[in-house]
């Protein structure tokens, strides 16, 4: 019994030691198994990711990253994920960096391999310089139009399936998933899912109007049962706490990851929760348009 016990201290003194090290793990030092491809200028074609911009900014610096998955041609409809980015300037002494734009963005990538869908990261729309905005929302009714107007355009010019649409984001992206994507109505209505990865639209305040958790609430009406796959470094429990106990109708799947990184880049690397989001992504788009 003595040996057994012992046995019993030292397998727990090592689990122990494990789960230490791990809370205390640097995302950073992790190799990634996959690379974003570099945006670079061009038309739109297979594997590539391309700056672009519809015509009516032909005339400004707006611009959004576009890229088609390798296996896309225009015979079939293709899932697609809009993703935002989160705001530029941040970096921590972790290593982690948020430049805060559309090239910077990871997460419909890692999700995807860059097969299977149409992965668009949009921008914030600063309509007084005409450019992107890399801090907050700039014009938030723009960015609604733009979205919108985006969408429709990828549906029609590269076959994406209009009831395959997910909505995704880190940080202020992850926020923006409500704060812009659940909006008014209109744009409520093109999403099927809703991928969130650190911070949640209502949880703090922050300095823009209608942040508060009231507004929230009331953009989170919006979302009326459908699936959102809500993530967090550390702990998720904050937007668990929020989404529940005000009664928010949704059918969420919470994450907790393992590191303190506040960063999108856990999805490039070989990790079981980056297995599990992509589940979830497949039986998401797999769903018929009604969510059975």
């Amino acid at each position: 019994m003595k040996i057994l016990a012992n046995a019993f201290a030292i397998l727990f003194a090592w689990i122990t030691l494990l789960f230490a090290a791990e809370k205390n793990m640097n995302l950073n030092d992790i190799p990634s198994d996959i690379v974003v491809p570099q945006m670079v200028e061009g038309k739109p074609a297979a594997g590539k990711r391309i700056k672009h911009n519809w015509p009516e900014e032909n005339n400004t610096a707006i611009h959004h990253a576009l890229y088609l998955p390798d296996n896309w041609t225009a015979k079939s409809k293709w899932p697609v994920i809009i993703e935002f980015a989160g705001n530029g300037g941040y970096k921590n002494n972790l290593g982690d960096v948020s430049l805060g734009t559309v090239e910077g963005s990871s997460l419909g990538y890692g999700i995807t391999a860059g097969k299977g869908a149409i992965w668009a990261c949009l921008p914030f729309i600063d309509t007084n310089a005409k450019k992107n905005a890399s801090n907050w929302w700039g014009d938030a009714d723009a960015t609604v139009e733009y979205t919108q107007r985006s969408v429709k355009n990828i549906c029609d010019q590269y076959q994406g399936d209009p009831d395959n649409i997910i909505l995704a984001g880190f940080s202020r992206g992850s926020i923006a998933c409500s704060y812009i994507g659940l909006r008014n109505d209109k744009i409520a209505k093109l999403w099927k899912g809703f991928i969130c990865h650190s911070h949640i639209d209502g949880v703090n305040t922050w300095p823009y109007k209608d942040s508060d958790k009231e507004s929230a609430l009331l953009r989170w009406q919006q979302l009326q049962g459908r699936p959102a796959f809500i993530s967090h470094e550390g702990s998720v429990e904050k937007a668990r706490d929020f989404l529940t106990t005000n009664k928010v109708l949704g059918n969420f799947t919470f994450m907790n990851l393992p590191f303190p990184n506040h960063s999108d880049k856990w999805v490039l690397k070989d990790l079981n929760e980056r297995k599990k989001i992509r589940d979830w992504f497949q039986k998401v788009i797999n769903m018929h348009s009604n969510g059975s």
